[in-house]
């Protein structure tokens, strides 16, 4: 039993991967272009470009957001998010009280951790980063040609 659930690894990875990537891009869309639902704490419209930290954080949520749904630099778009995260949670919410609980910070605090893992982990199964690793390998860059040894 213990064999096929490791070897299945890598495809839970992926799985988890797409669906905290596509997650994390939809509350991005929804602040940077007012859909679904739009921007948290607004009329349900979109934040205004250019706005100190919300409109930033909802372009790294959603740029970040998407590498991570394509594994595509997973490990730095999932290091970035989860910085961004950290500081969402640290410079928001846990101003209002220490528990997740309490001070509204649960999806934060989720998102932080959920991006540390993968940062460890890499994108898995079913990601670009793979394809990308696979055709380097395959096409090896030429070696420079040898200089002529005069004597």
């Amino acid at each position: 039993m213990t064999g096929r659930l490791n070897s299945a690894q890598p495809y839970a990875v992926g799985l988890f991967r797409i669906v905290v990537g596509l997650l994390f891009a939809c509350h991005g869309a929804a602040s940077l272009f007012g859909v679904l639902g739009g921007a948290v704490g607004t009329d349900g419209g979109a934040l205004d470009a250019g706005t100190w930290p919300g409109w930033y954080a909802a372009l790294i949520q959603f740029v970040c957001g998407c590498l991570v749904l394509l594994g595509l630099g997973t490990r730095p778009a999932a290091f970035l998010a989860s910085g961004s995260m950290a500081y969402a949670y640290f410079d928001v919410h846990a101003r209002g009280a220490l528990w997740p609980i309490e001070n509204g910070g649960e999806p934060s605090a989720m998102f932080c951790w959920a991006f540390l893992l993968l940062v460890f982990t890499g994108s898995g199964a079913l990601g670009l980063d793979r394809l990308v690793a696979r055709r380097a390998v395959r096409e090896p860059v030429a070696p420079a040609p040898e200089a002529a040894v005069t004597v």
